[in-house]
C-alpha cells in the first residue's frame, strides 16, 4: 500500500478549515461564507467582506464594477 507524499497512514480528516474573516474589519463569519457578506477577487485573490462592511461600502464596490454589468 502506498501513502500519499507527505501523508500519514492513520486516515483521518483532512486538514481543519480555516475561519473567515471581514478584510476590513476582520470580524469571524463564525462558519461558512454567510450570505450576507461579499466576496471580491482583487488582483486574482478572494476577500470577504461582512454584512456591515459591505453595506458602509456598497458605492465604492460598484464603482468599480465593469459597465457590462450595468
Amino acid at each position: 500500500m502506498t501513502s500519499l507524499p507527505g501523508g500519514s497512514d492513520q486516515g483521518g480528516s483532512g486538514p481543519e478549515p480555516r475561519t473567515l474573516l471581514c478584510a476590513r474589519c476582520g470580524t469571524p463569519a463564525g462558519g461558512p461564507q454567510p450570505a450576507t457578506w461579499t466576496c471580491s477577487v482583487e488582483n486574482g485573490i478572494r476577500r470577504y467582506f461582512c454584512e456591515t462592511c459591505s453595506r458602509e461600502n456598497l458605492r465604492a464596490i460598484e464603482g468599480r464594477l465593469d459597465p457590462s454589468w450595468w
